[in-house]
């Protein structure tokens, strides 16, 4: 298999340089970008893998090339800030990156969550406990195709990130259940769920801003409240 590629952006050039000695260390490709702005274009010359993206960072911050990022590609996006508070990891979160870690963090923390994007983003994702093996999904007009790794509405690609991607692909494979927000945490991240409520939130809103006709009112990605969530059959 050919070496995955991450591309670390950040201001702090210890912080850059330390980030990449742990990759290569794994076996992986690394591009070094300041800010935002040489991020974007390191990202039109090369085939990158996987973001790792700084929060607070001058010329461009990572909130704003995180949404520019999304525009068009839908890879890993891993945020770094020295900030802790829910609100700024849901803002992060918000705008499309798949995950969160606060600075200072275990340089292992950042190797284990580097690997699990990646993981999720080269492999087709399989879930336990579903024996479906269909190419493709469809309900009331809103369908997945899993070799392509695409989900369509009435016929259209809907633009989602990694993580919205398998949100839907657990709930579009298993129309009509319903599953709990620490079962789609888990599901998803693939790791023991911990305060997901909100980070779980977060993508359903997003998900459903963009399969949803009103997503006040929707008719695809329902709540069943004190339950979780399901898509309707």
């Amino acid at each position: 298999m050919e070496k995955l590629t991450v591309l670390v952006t950040d201001d702090d050039k210890d912080i850059r340089d330390g980030i990449e000695i742990y990759l290569r260390n794994e076996g992986y490709n690394v591009l070094k970008a300041a800010d935002g702005v040489e991020a974007l274009t390191l990202l039109e010359q090369n085939e990158v893998h996987l973001i790792i993206l700084d929060i607070m960072m001058p010329t461009m911050d990572g909130i704003t090339a995180t949404f520019k990022i999304r525009t068009a590609r839908n890879i890993p996006i891993i945020m770094l800030s020295a900030k802790a508070e829910d609100t700024d990891k849901i803002h992060g979160l918000s705008v499309g990156a798949d995950d969160y870690i606060t600075k200072p963090f275990h340089p292992l923390e950042l190797l284990a969550r580097v690997k699990s994007q990646l993981r999720r983003y080269v492999q087709l994702g399989t879930y336990s406990g579903n024996p479906q093996k269909q190419s493709k999904v469809e309900v009331n007009g809103l369908s997945i195709d899993l070799d392509a790794k695409e989900v369509r509405l009435d016929g259209e690609i809907v633009k989602l990130t990694p993580i919205e991607y398998k949100i839907t692909e657990l709930l579009l494979k298993n129309a009509g259940r319903v599953f709990s927000i620490n079962e789609i945490y888990e599901l998803v991240w693939n790791e023991e769920a911990y305060n997901a409520e909100n980070v779980v939130a977060v993508h359903i809103r997003k998900i459903r801003e963009k399969i949803e006709t009103d997503p006040k009112n929707p008719r695809y990605l329902k709540v069943v409240w004190g339950i979780g969530y399901k898509i309707e059959k």
